[in-house]
């Protein structure tokens, strides 16, 4: 866990911890390369935000903020699910870094990180159905779904000068915040919260994950590659338009002429940088994360005042803090 995320998630720090060794050993333990691979995920440098969620939603909606077995295992299964994912983007995108760290297929291949992943989505599944809750069965699987859905999107919609706002966040629903929305909702499921309240909680994950999204989607323009742990501008360059080059197309003619020949020019995708950073995109991205961590702030009144609750609050302004 970073520094700046370690006092945030102080309610569940230790919870955190023991999700780390629990992982470990729960990949690690039927091959070698797993165990390899696992080892290098899981002391990647991530910030564990979404069993993070998992972990302070449970505490809020239980009584004296109660963490059961239940719960605990939700938060590994969520942070299986989200390095499935991660291991799958990697080999698609080609990419050779995540978190600055080498990824799991330039260190053992494009085949092994194939089936790591699709390892850890099956064992995600298993101890899914083995927490005997069909509506948490549901939910998460729906994520599993919810993200093939988003990367066949994204790979059929490359230097679509077409897309809209609207669909952009339809894919963003997919990639990232569909998990850590029906996690949220899970987390809530399991404490017996009432439908309402599992509902608010869905939508602060969802709100919340938007907003997690646009602002990674800004920093590709705005961060350096050592902030970012993968080259910047590495979205535009392999065509997936984010929200900033679409908002800039808006003010950017000559744009859409550098998109439609897809940088096929040598100087055209520096070009296409520069047009991007010298429109309002980046400013009206930003005003839309901003929107949507309002929203998710707001889901979280249904809840009690907790440590729990004052951590998922100041999450909301985390996600924003990370653009200065």
């Amino acid at each position: 866990m970073t520094s700046s995320t370690t006092s945030l998630l102080a309610p569940v720090e230790q919870d955190l911890d023991i999700l780390t060794d629990n992982l470990k050993q729960l990949i690690g333990a039927r091959h070698p390369i797993l165990g390899a691979a696992a080892e290098h995920l899981f002391e990647a440098g991530g910030k564990r935000i979404r069993p993070a969620i998992v972990l302070l939603v449970s505490r809020a909606t239980m009584p004296n903020n109660h963490l059961t077995s239940r719960h605990r295992r939700l938060a590994e299964i969520t942070e299986m699910i989200h390095t499935a994912s991660l291991v799958h983007d990697d080999v698609v995108d080609e990419a050779d870094l995540r978190r600055n760290v080498e990824t799991v297929n330039s260190l053992f291949d494009n085949k092994i990180a194939v089936l790591a992943g699709d390892f850890l989505f099956a064992q995600s599944s298993w101890y899914l159905a083995n927490l005997d809750n069909l509506q948490v069965v549901k939910l998460l699987s729906e994520v599993i779904r919810d993200f093939a859905e988003g990367e066949i999107l994204q790979g059929l919609n490359r230097f679509d000068i077409g897309a809209s706002i609207d669909s952009y966040l339809d894919k963003s629903y997919y990639k990232t915040a569909s998990l850590m929305a029906n996690s949220a909702k899970a987390a809530a499921v399991l404490s017996d919260a009432s439908l309402d309240m599992t509902q608010s909680l869905y939508d602060y994950g969802r709100n919340l994950g938007l907003a997690f999204q646009i602002v990674d989607d800004i920093l590709d323009f705005t961060g350096s590659t050592e902030v970012l742990g993968k080259p910047a501008g590495s979205d535009l360059a392999s065509g997936n338009l984010t929200v900033p080059v679409l908002y800039a197309l808006e003010e950017q003619p000559y744009l859409e002429i550098l998109l439609e020949r897809e940088f096929s020019e040598s100087e055209d995708l520096s070009k296409a940088l520069e047009l991007v950073q010298n429109s309002n995109g980046i400013d009206k991205a930003r005003q839309l994360a901003a929107s949507h961590t309002k929203m998710a702030a707001q889901s979280l009144n249904c809840l009690a005042a907790s440590d729990s609750k004052d951590a998922l609050h100041e999450l909301t302004n985390y996600v924003v803090s990370r653009l200065y």
